[in-house]
């Protein structure tokens, strides 16, 4: 019951206590009149939110940041008397207030509502109907409840952008890393004939005297080396606007998203951990699409400061050609743990996400790090 329910019981009871007084019948109809109001409207309010029904869907199930989709509603009710339109609450699933919806009154038929909106964040949307609202035409009886519709779920992938070749330890210097990596001196594979610069001990001593040449011998390739991805999977700084953290987390995945894409189609082994509630480590065989679905799904949650991450990581560099490090924040204990990771044999390249590539205040640590040999890109998010 609405403010003016309450006013319409008061004018009704009024003019009938007066009816009563005087035995007027017009006063007495007036009352009838107020009554019979707030009787249809309570009856037409009620039997069409005891019979309203919702279901949801959309109408894909994943897209890449940017891109549209869309949400479906199929609403039906029953009910004879008439109502103000149904006012529905939409909830866009990526913690933005809920629109209002006005749907028109139509009993007995099964109404599709589409409504389409921009995917513009990475992350798990969860769209769909938040509650619903029921008002008879005279505004005297409102119902609204929680929508009973299914949890619908929408995976909104990171766009991917082209990117530099990593950078390999000396040595194995891109394409050319197979034939140049150290070989497997245990395991001999076949026999070639003697080239000037080939080392003395491959020389096979005892089938050179027997062929009367020189012969050496050929080894079996090597395992190629590793690159290891290192993105900060903690809460990105807010930089004083609500859209900055949403914006440097988008950066983030998708400056992820496209380094190990890029792998793809190279033969070096990719190990890209992540941490927070649910951790779990992408491999290159896993294939991309699942691996964007993952990335789509990171809370950045994760309560260990980035530091920490990058000190027990150090552990595995042994294997690793190159180490990439993703990040929205540097500071000075990072610097010095990156250049402790790359004195330890592998390269070493930092993808630093932020709004402001020249601040002043960071210029000292990158120029720390390009000095010792380290790669430095900056990434400016999309406003």
């Amino acid at each position: 019951m609405t403010g003016r329910a309450a006013l319409a019981l008061a004018l009704g009871g009024m003019f009938l206590l007066a009816a009563l007084s005087t035995g007027s019948p017009i006063l007495l109809m007036a009352a009838a009149l107020f009554f019979l109001a707030l009787l249809s409207g309570c009856v037409s309010v009620l039997w069409a939110a005891g019979t309203l029904r919702v279901s949801g869907s959309l109408d894909c199930r994943s897209v890449h940041r940017g891109d549209r989709a869309a949400l479906l509603l199929q609403i039906r009710h029953h009910g004879l008397l008439p109502l103000a339109p149904i006012q529905l609450e939409i909830s866009p699933g990526n913690g933005r207030p809920p629109q209002t919806v006005f749907l028109r009154n139509a009993p007995g038929k099964l109404q599709t509502l589409k409504l389409p909106f921009q995917a513009d964040h990475v992350g798990v949307w969860a769209p769909g109907l938040q509650a619903w609202a029921l008002e008879d035409l005279l505004g005297l009886f409102r119902v609204r409840r929680r929508a009973e519709a299914e949890q619908l779920s929408l995976l909104v992938l990171p766009r991917l952008f082209p990117t530099d070749p990593l950078p390999l330890a000396p040595g194995d210097p891109g394409s050319e890393m197979l034939s140049r990596a150290t070989e497997d001196l245990s395991s001999p594979s076949d026999i070639r004939a003697f080239q000037p610069g080939d080392p003395l001990k491959k020389v096979h001593w005892k089938l050179s005297l027997r062929k009367r040449e020189l012969l050496v011998r050929k080894f079996d390739e090597p395992i190629l080396q590793e690159v290891l991805l290192l993105m900060d999977c903690s809460r990105p700084p807010s930089w004083g606007r609500p859209e900055a953290e949403a914006d440097l987390r988008d950066a983030l995945l998708e400056t992820a998203a496209s380094v190990f894409a890029d792998q793809q189609g190279t033969q070096l082994s990719v190990h890209f951990p992540l941490f927070g509630a649910h951790p779990v480590e992408l491999e290159k065989g896993m294939g991309l699409p699942l691996a964007l679905e993952n990335l789509a799904r990171v809370s950045f949650s994760d309560p260990d400061r980035f530091e920490r991450v990058l000190a027990l990581e150090s552990r595995r560099l042994r294997k690793m050609g190159c180490v990439v490090v993703i990040s929205a924040r540097l500071n000075s204990a990072m610097v010095e743990l990156m250049i402790r990771m790359h004195h330890l044999g592998p390269a070493l390249r930092l993808y630093l996400v932020t709004f402001v590539p020249d601040d002043p205040q960071l210029s000292p640590l990158v120029a720390r790090l390009m000095q010792d040999g380290i790669e430095v890109s900056s990434v400016e998010p999309d406003i």
